[in-house]
C-alpha cells in the first residue's frame, strides 16, 4: 500500500511559525511529509538551523522528508549547509489531488 504524502505550505511571511509547526508535525508524523516553499523567496540562518532540526527529527522518526516549490536561491543556501542531500525534491501537488 502507498502513502500519500502530507503537504505542509511554508508561510512566506511567517516563515520561522511555519517552520516550527513542521517540525511539530513530523515528530509525531509517519509516512511523508512535503513542505511546500512555493511562497518563499529566502531564507536566512535560523531557518536553516530549524531545517536542521527537522531534517534529524525526519530521520530519527523514520519520515520520509521532501521540499516542492524550491527556488533557486534557496536551493543554493541548503546545498552551501548541506542540507540538500536530506530531502527529496518534488515537482509539484500533484499526488494531493482527488
Amino acid at each position: 500500500m502507498t502513502t500519500v504524502p502530507v503537504f505542509l505550505e511554508i508561510d512566506a511571511e511567517r516563515v520561522r511559525d511555519s517552520l516550527q509547526g513542521a517540525l511539530e508535525f513530523v515528530e509525531s508524523a509517519e509516512g511523508e511529509a512535503v513542505l511546500d516553499f512555493s511562497g518563499v523567496s529566502r531564507i536566512d540562518a535560523k531557518h536553516v538551523s530549524t531545517l536542521q532540526e527537522i531534517a534529524s527529527m525526519a530521520d530519527f522518526a523514520g519520515v520520509k522528508l521532501g521540499l516542492c516549490g524550491v527556488n533557486v536561491k534557496i536551493y543554493k543556501v541548503l546545498k552551501l549547509a548541506r542540507l540538500a542531500e536530506r530531502f527529496g525534491f518534488v515537482s509539484g501537488k500533484a499526488a494531493t489531488s482527488e
